[in-house]
């Protein structure tokens, strides 16, 4: 189920999101996972360090998150959420739909 109040891309929409400088983009897979297949404008913050790790974003500016399918940064939205981040973007079908 879609996080209330999260906006929801495809893989094609988010190419054209990635030339924004206004937006940060997170990528809440394992650094493991992260390391054999990356987008470069994405930083890893792995979903289980991500309620520590979230005081290094901006709560001003939207926040782009994506992980293999599209699981995890749905759930990672929902974290992002309940501390106050009111500007979220999910990435649909996460890496899968990418490559």
């Amino acid at each position: 189920m879609p996080v209330k109040g999260v906006k929801q891309i495809s893989a094609s929409e988010l190419k054209k999101e990635l030339k924004r400088k206004d937006v940060q983009f997170i990528d809440v897979r394992t650094s493991g996972e992260f390391s054999r297949n990356k987008i470069n404008t994405f930083k890893n913050m792995p979903l289980h360090e991500l309620s520590q790790k979230a005081s290094q974003l901006s709560k001003e500016k939207e926040v782009v998150v994506i992980c293999q399918s599209g699981m995890r940064s749905n759930k990672a939205s929902k974290v992002l959420r309940k501390m106050g981040f009111k500007k979220i973007t999910n990435v649909k079908g996460g890496m899968s739909a990418w490559n």
